[in-house]
């Protein structure tokens, strides 16, 4: 299907999301995986994932969501299991001395004799890592932690609900057993990594994670091609995704450049599933369909999936799930996905008179969604 787009500079921003959307959202899991992993997921409707638990930081922004509570800690994981989502997605590294934490950033940015300084995340001790930001121990006080803007600026940590950093194990100990985890095995884009390297670290997060996961369901995912490949090898149990930005930006390595890529890494390594850019799948929705003959599974994640109507049409398109920094707004649209719907009126009924499971829009937002997809897809 050839579709036009329009630019997506028109398109809502985070900053503009509608505070009250008119959708909402319920999901179950997903389609099974190979026989030999053990399946994460039900397939019966549309999964949703919060985004380094309940949603990223933007310290840009002028939402005050973004900044609502500490990304990547236990505080948002909890704050994001009162929905009825079905996993959290947060990002694994490991430090120096070989303890598996979550911590998005390559770096970490710190100020020290009046100057702000940065350390690569792993080059740093346990204990020196959990230096930074809140700590635990009442009355004690850790280093204040800061962040380097997209535009550059480098702006203190600052949000409303903190919480100190956190280590793998301890996810698995304090968040509800029943919800599951997509643990995105972080490494640097920039660096040029040994097997010998990889495998190190892959092996000491699959030591914490085959001992502390119990029937909780896991799903892997990393933008590293080598990385998936090998955590695949070394482990049957649990299926691995691999993370594509679809397109939308270039990498020296080109399995990372295209989801046609992406189905061929998959298709020769075994992994189960995809995780995309939105905005690479809107742009080429045939691909769907080449994931789906290939019995792939196919997550989203991006801006676009904090607005209900980008999601919602995902939801037509077939998506398995999306991954999202609104999480109470996203889950309170998509429950209506599949909810019976209360009111019997010719919008509502098919020709044989029986109801239809549908949203309602208003005339605005109806008009974006129709807007949305040829925009998309000229970019």
């Amino acid at each position: 299907m050839a579709l036009m787009a329009i630019h997506v500079s028109h398109v809502p921003i985070l900053d503009n999301v509608p505070k009250s959307p008119s959708v909402a959202l319920s999901s179950t899991l997903f389609p099974k995986g190979a026989e030999m992993v053990r399946p994460p997921w039900k397939a019966t409707g549309l999964v949703v994932v919060g985004h380094r638990g309940n949603g990223m930081n933007v310290l840009t922004s002028q939402d005050r969501r973004m900044t609502a509570v500490k990304e990547n800690s236990l505080l948002s994981f909890n704050r994001a299991s009162r929905f009825p989502i079905d996993f959290i997605e947060f990002d694994v590294q490991v430090t120096k001395d070989d303890a598996p934490i979550i911590f998005h950033d390559d770096v970490i940015l710190f100020e020290e004799a009046g100057h702000i300084n940065e350390k690569q995340v792993t080059t740093l001790y346990l204990e020196e890592f959990l230096s930074y930001g809140p700590q635990k121990e009442p009355g004690k006080v850790g280093k204040s932690l800061f962040r380097k803007a997209k535009d550059g600026r480098v702006l203190k940590w600052s949000v409303e609900d903190d919480d100190s950093l956190c280590i793998l194990q301890e996810a698995f100990q304090s968040v509800d057993s029943h919800l599951g985890f997509n643990i995105e095995l972080k490494f640097d884009d920039h660096a040029v990594y040994r097997e010998e390297e990889l495998s190190y670290a892959l092996q000491a997060i699959l030591q914490v994670v085959f001992e502390y996961a119990g029937d909780r369901p896991i799903i892997f995912s990393t933008f590293q091609p080598d990385a998936a490949q090998l955590v695949r090898k070394l482990q049957c149990v649990y299926p691995v995704f691999f993370l594509t930005e679809g397109g939308n930006e270039i990498f020296d390595d080109m399995r990372r450049n295209s989801l046609d890529e992406a189905i061929k890494l998959c298709l020769a390594s075994g992994l189960q599933g995809i995780v995309s850019d939105v905005r690479g799948v809107f742009r080429n929705p045939s691909t769907i369909a080449r994931i789906k003959e290939s019995s792939l599974a196919l997550l989203t994640y991006g801006q676009l999936n904090n607005v209900p109507e980008a999601v919602y049409m995902q939801h037509l398109m077939g998506i398995n799930g999306v991954i999202v920094d609104l999480v109470e707004e996203i889950t309170e649209a998509v429950s209506d996905f599949n909810r019976p719907a209360t009111e019997r009126d010719e919008s509502l009924c098919d020709p044989k008179g029986e109801e239809v499971r549908r949203p309602k829009f208003s005339q605005q937002e109806l008009t974006f969604l129709l807007n949305l997809i040829p925009e998309l897809m000229q970019q």
